[in-house]
């Protein structure tokens, strides 16, 4: 059997400019896994990750802690099909039908820095009305269907170019780990981001496969992170 590390990328700078650009702890967590994986030993013959810039660079970090613990490391290479769904479109598209009910969101969306914990309980509710497809199809956010159908191209095409008993890292974001688990497990579209808000930044899911049959082995494995007994590196977003 081959075994898929689901990786997901490292803290972003959330409430900043960009977001799409690592923080300095980011850094520190990918560091860290490159290190971890080293420590285990692990040979990996296909490493993988989306276009956005947090995902590439996670991926890079990595995989030069990686090699300077004299480990070969294979190319890596991009697959837009892993990348995160379009957050900022779901705020964009169902905010205004939450502020009749939930006045001060708008507020909070300008300061989610400064209010961390409504800004992921309006986020979650307005996630929750994304995959539940509460917004019309023509206004351009791409759907929980499509993004899936996207995850799942993603998936199988790695699974057809796949050797038997090879180790592959896909570097990747909490919402498509949750998309993979809903497609590998069965689970509900709640159930997966019911748990995607407990992925850690670099965390990673171990699966195994054999042809086309995956199975779950791991979730969330945060033991690189924890090992350093640095509280401040366990972080969601």
């Amino acid at each position: 059997m081959g075994n898929l590390y689901l990786i997901r990328h490292g803290q972003a700078s959330f409430g900043a400019s960009d977001y799409d650009v690592l923080s300095k702890l980011g850094v520190r967590q990918s560091q860290a896994l490159g290190e971890h994986f080293a420590q285990l030993g692990l040979h990996l013959d296909r490493c993988i990750a989306g276009t956005l810039r947090r995902q590439q660079d996670t991926a890079r970090i990595a995989l030069d802690a990686l090699q300077a613990h004299d480990q070969a490391i294979p190319t890596l290479d991009t697959d837009p099909d892993f990348n995160e769904f379009d957050a900022e479109g779901v705020i964009r598209t169902l905010l205004p039908d939450l502020l009749p009910h939930e006045p001060h969101a708008l507020d909070v969306m300008r300061n989610a820095r400064e209010q961390r914990s409504e800004f992921q309980r309006l986020f979650a509710l307005m996630v929750q009305r994304w995959h539940e497809g509460e917004h019309t199809a023509d206004d351009g956010l791409e759907t929980w269907q499509a993004f899936t159908a996207r995850i799942d191209r993603g998936l199988q095409r790695l699974l057809d170019q796949a050797q038997e008993g090879q180790n592959i890292a896909v570097f990747t974001s909490g919402g498509s780990i949750a998309a993979l688990l809903h497609r590998v497990t069965g689970m509900t579209p709640a159930q997966a981001f019911t748990l995607n808000w407990q992925i850690v930044n670099t965390s990673f899911s171990h699966l195994k496969f054999q042809g086309h049959a995956v199975s779950l082995s791991t979730f969330n494995s945060q033991a690189h992170l924890r090992l350093l007994r640095a509280p401040e590196l366990i972080t969601y977003r």
